[in-house]
């Protein structure tokens, strides 16, 4: 009599080897991902350096919410009226708002909304000190 031997069935998968097979190419990637050119962009060469028309207008806001024009001390109506009269003469001219370190983000905006709303100042930047 012959006994035959029932086969179990698996119900387990190895992975083993898997795991194996995405280290590798985990690795591969890794060794070869810094030996790859990004793309260098190669940028077209001006002739003349560029220049704005005009200097740029400059609104200082100080620590204590005071406004200056170009270093002069002014109202808000009357900083409008005065970058609206420059604006009308030269239509290039922007606007560079500089203002305090301790000048809270609120007031920063203010301003910024305050000349957006006169809608004739086209530039609108913040100046800021270059770290050394």
């Amino acid at each position: 009599m012959s006994r035959r031997r029932s086969r179990r069935l698996m119900n387990q998968i190895n992975v083993v080897p898997y795991i194996d097979v995405t280290l590798v190419l985990l690795v591969i990637f890794m060794i070869t991902a810094p030996m790859t050119n990004p793309g260098v962009v190669d940028l077209p060469k001006v002739g003349l350096v560029l220049k704005q028309p005009v200097a740029p207008m400059v609104v200082t806001v100080k620590a204590d919410k005071s406004i200056e024009l170009d270093g002069k001390r002014m109202q808000r109506d009357e900083v409008l009226y005065a970058i609206r009269q420059k604006v009308e003469k030269e239509p290039q001219q922007s606007v560079v708002i500089a203002a305090d370190k301790s000048v809270r983000y609120e007031d920063l905006i203010g301003v910024m909304d305050m000349l957006n709303k006169q809608g004739n100042v086209g530039k609108v930047g913040l100046l800021l000190q270059p770290a050394t």
